[in-house]
């Protein structure tokens, strides 16, 4: 099989350091990558042996359930019933093939996917990927915040504007878990997951949902994608926030990097096999539990609350509305929200969600870093600078309605964290598609772990597909850049939109057919040099 790793291990140079910025050209996440010994399946079992590699899928996970993804699934299922369980359904999915790829990719390669596009491109092109990549992390961090800012908020009654800077301070929680071992942070992690859904678990079985519904649901639908528009939502808006929010680039990034934690013979080809199989186990079972996360979600709106019945759809109103009797469908549910425990369960996780992307988020920014433009810099300094920067459009959010109807915050702060979802749709090709070139490639995988014709005829048709819907989300009425001048856009404003969106779509489409060039050209020329080395040898 095609080894890269070689071509990023350390140079003889020592290491240059500027401050806290430190030159870095390892191994991807060099102080954890084969840290943890694994037993062969033969001797140990498969369940012990699973158990062994569990951790890395539920760090993935994670992406696919924060608060991003959480408003998006409740107005979707308020608006549209169970329509959009199948969108849903699709998006985890992909998400499962896109996430074997990527663990995948870092196990036979032992690059993570900064790394191995780094090595096949330009140092200009690298450099600009990894901005695109930062501001979609930072994008992330920006729902992170406002989800966390709001939970600290419901429960303690904590000003919003100081529950903001509070978030700030989660950087003394990642200087603890860096103390305490890569296998005790995937516990962690595993135990909030874990919270997030029993609570909603809890919730949904109280409400005692129509289940038949439900699986009708899940059956693709064409309506699904339609423009049949409830309460100023379009059904193929609701269907491209869910696609959008579950999707995440930084995902790809972080769980090419985590899947080397495991020790690996990487001269035995059968320890490769077993690695790849059960990270994809590990893998696919965790992205299980988000898919369950999201539909409960979905079916929280349709079934906890009353058609139409929640006129704020942020989290503050979805906080309130658990606590509202008139506005429940169900006579348990009504008992049990006078309590004020369906609420606080929600709020508690929210706060959970939060805290657990504050961890993924850091780890990948250090994996993109590194990867792209060989800096390294400890996990504090760059959590702290990202969250400092992702706190500074929330501030200014919270500051500039602060003397406008408490509707109309919430309304706010919630379009700023579905709009800074938006930048997603910019970055996810730049991570799809170098990501099903590199794993279909022989010369990169060798023949063993190359995609088979059946996964590069299913990649492609996602990949294709997903970058086409978040790019035709952009323009038009309903579009995510007309989101941005708010709900009654003028017909110069939408002009105005829609020529941004038309631009952003050309740089998009443009930087990819670069990136493409550039990856397929490197890929000719390190078939070259493999073919020239092993002429030598021979």
């Amino acid at each position: 099989m095609g080894n890269m790793s070689e071509e990023v291990k350390a140079t003889e140079e020592p290491k240059k350091k500027f401050g806290l910025i430190s030159y870095a050209n390892g191994k991807s996440l060099e102080e954890i990558n084969g840290t943890i010994p694994v037993p062969k399946a033969s001797d140990a079992g498969f369940w012990k042996t699973l158990l062994r590699y569990s951790g890395p899928g539920a760090l993935v996970s994670v992406g696919y359930m924060d608060p991003g993804n959480w408003s998006t699934s409740i107005t979707g299922g308020q608006n549209f019933g169970y329509l959009l369980m199948s969108v849903i359904l699709l998006s985890s999915l992909i998400a499962m093939l896109l996430q074997y790829m990527a663990a995948k990719l870092g196990i036979v390669t032992q690059m993570d996917l900064a790394q191995a596009i780094r090595a096949r491109t330009s140092k200009a092109l690298g450099v600009i990927l990894w901005i695109l990549t930062e501001l979609a992390i930072m994008a992330t961090d920006i729902a992170e915040v406002i989800g966390a800012a709001i939970a600290l908020y419901l429960l303690f009654g904590i000003p919003l504007i100081i529950a903001v800077f509070i978030t700030v301070l989660d950087v003394l929680l990642l200087l603890l878990l860096t103390k305490i071992g890569f296998r005790k942070i995937e516990a962690i992690v595993v135990a909030l997951i874990l919270v997030i859904l029993f609570v909603f678990v809890y919730q949904v079985a109280l409400s005692n949902p129509d289940w038949a519904a439900v699986v009708q649901g899940l059956v693709p639908s064409a309506e699904a994608f339609s423009t049949k528009e409830v309460n100023g939502m379009t059904a193929l808006s609701g269907s491209l926030g869910i696609i959008g929010a579950t999707v995440m680039p930084h995902n790809l990034y972080l769980h090419s990097a985590i899947s080397q934690t495991r020790q690996i013979d990487h001269d035995d080809e059968e320890s490769v096999a077993q690695t790849v199989r059960f990270s994809t186990w590990d893998s696919n079972i965790s992205l299980t539990a988000a898919f369950f996360v999201n539909a409960l979600l979905l079916i929280m709106g349709v079934a906890v609350f009353k058609s139409g019945a929640v006129q704020d759809p942020s989290f503050f109103g979805l906080y309130h509305a658990l606590s509202d009797s008139s506005t429940l469908s169900n006579p348990v549910l009504i008992s049990v929200a006078k309590s004020g425990a369906l609420s606080v369960l929600f709020a508690v996780a929210l706060l959970a969600s939060g805290q657990n992307s504050t961890i993924t988020g850091t780890l990948t920014g250090q994996v993109i870093m590194e990867g792209f433009v060989h800096m390294r810099m400890p996990l504090w300094a760059r959590r702290l600078i990202t969250r400092l920067i992702s706190v500074i459009p929330v501030i200014l959010c919270v500051l500039m309605t602060a003397g406008q109807p408490e509707v109309q915050q919430h309304e706010a702060i919630n379009n700023l964290m579905n709009n800074s979802q938006v930048f997603l749709a910019f970055a996810l090709p730049f991570s799809m598609i170098p990501l099903l070139m590199m794993t279909d490639s022989k010369v990169e995988m060798g023949d063993r772990f190359k995609n088979s014709w059946i996964i590069k005829i299913m990649g492609w048709v996602s990949v294709i597909s997903l970058t086409v819907l978040n790019l035709i989300s952009l323009p038009g009425k309903t579009g995510a850049i007309a989101a941005f001048f708010g709900d009654n856009i003028t017909s110069g404003q939408l002009l105005e939109a829609n020529i941004i969106a038309y631009i952003a779509i050309i740089l998009v489409l443009a930087l990819l057919a670069w990136t493409v060039i550039d990856l397929y050209r490197g890929n000719k020329r390190y078939a070259a040099e493999m073919a020239a080395k092993h002429n030598v040898q021979g």
